[in-house]
């Protein structure tokens, strides 16, 4: 089966620089892949024939006048910017003429319009923001609220937990993901009101068998791997992504100034130089880039606005894996089995 991909070429940082050789390599290892380059038509064909890729096949051009610059406020991208890269590559996801649409562009525009495009699927209120993380398990540890919702009812979380578990499934091959919840503590009584209503709605899931429920965790937890997914709310999300990214700044810095600091710690480096290498393959963040807006009515997945060709790469792979793997009806059918009935259908889910 052919997958076909929608990339906003104009977003992010970099743009066509990066997203067009990206999208070249990608072309190249995956035989069964179509690419839909949306942008400026003059700009992106100039860059396939800077590469040597202008008469690549599988890669098509649909041409978009505008760009949702890094920078533009919500109402500029959703009301103004009507034939956006952005909004054009999420269209055609809606149209059925790609599988799934990837961009690195402002993530709270990527949200609004896919929202507004897309809608959201049937009983959920909110899309969240789902990527990976390594542990020291050697698998990658799945983490979501990462900022698409500051502010959360139990029930917001409860719908995270069950679109993560979906995506772990397909993606992984696990059958039952075990799920945490994060919190300053494991213990029942610990954390606010949001945390312990939410634990009481997935320990009912846990005990009719629904989902595999592991109990509250901690931030340390992320990179043990003590659980396949965790759960939390934007905010918090948001917050420890941050951290984790100036850590591995700070330790990248610290080693590398170190090791560079003498003649004998330059000799150590290069005695360690498998092993330096190993770390940096492991902790690259390019690696674990790409990150899904579960909830939507059709795959939309965010890359990094800084990344490069290389990390923008994988996040065509995510996007790819996921649309391979179904995980749009795997989501929707779960969703529809767990949701409590009842609820009103929102305005935007009409």
């Amino acid at each position: 089966m052919t997958i076909k991909i929608s990339i906003d070429c104009m977003g992010g940082d970099h743009g066509p620089s990066v997203t067009i050789p990206a999208a070249i390599s990608f072309s190249r290892q995956m035989p069964d892949v179509e690419l839909i380059l949306v942008g400026l038509e003059d700009v992106i064909r100039a860059e396939l024939k800077k590469h040597g890729a202008d008469t690549l096949p599988r890669i098509t051009i649909q041409h978009a006048s505008e760009q949702v610059a890094m920078d533009d406020p919500l109402e500029v991208a959703l009301r103004r910017k009507k034939d956006s890269s952005m909004r054009v590559a999420i269209e055609q996801v809606k149209d059925g003429k790609a599988q799934a649409a990837v961009s690195a562009g402002n993530t709270g525009a990527l949200m609004a319009v896919s929202r507004y495009v897309l809608k959201t699927m049937a009983g959920v209120d909110r899309p969240a923001i789902c990527s990976i993380l390594p542990n020291e398990k050697g698998g990658p540890t799945y983490m979501l609220d990462l900022g698409a919702n500051v502010d959360c009812e139990p029930h917001h979380l409860h719908q995270f937990a069950i679109m993560g578990s979906v995506l772990v499934h397909a993606m992984e091959g696990i059958d039952k993901p075990t799920i945490g919840l994060l919190n300053v503590g494991t213990e029942d009584i610990k954390g606010n009101e949001l945390v312990k209503a939410t634990a009481k709605l997935l320990q009912a899931d846990k005990e009719r068998g629904a989902l595999n429920y592991y109990g509250n965790v901690e931030g340390t937890d992320i990179f043990k791997g003590t659980v396949d997914l965790v759960v939390c709310d934007g905010f918090v999300g948001n917050v420890t992504l941050k951290a984790m990214e100036g850590l591995g700044h700070f330790m990248k810095t610290v080693i590398t100034t170190e090791f560079k600091r003498n003649f004998l710690t330059m000799l150590g480096a290069v005695i360690a130089g498998g092993a330096l290498k190993a770390m940096k393959n492991k902790f690259n963040p390019s690696r674990y880039n790409g990150a899904g807006l579960l909830g939507l009515r059709g795959l939309v997945f965010k890359s990094h606005g800084g990344a490069d060709a290389y990390a923008f790469e994988w996040a065509l792979r995510r996007a790819y894996e996921a649309a391979k793997n179904d995980v749009q009806a795997q989501v929707a059918t779960m969703i529809a089995e767990l949701m409590p009935r009842g609820a009103e259908p929102t305005q935007e889910q009409a």
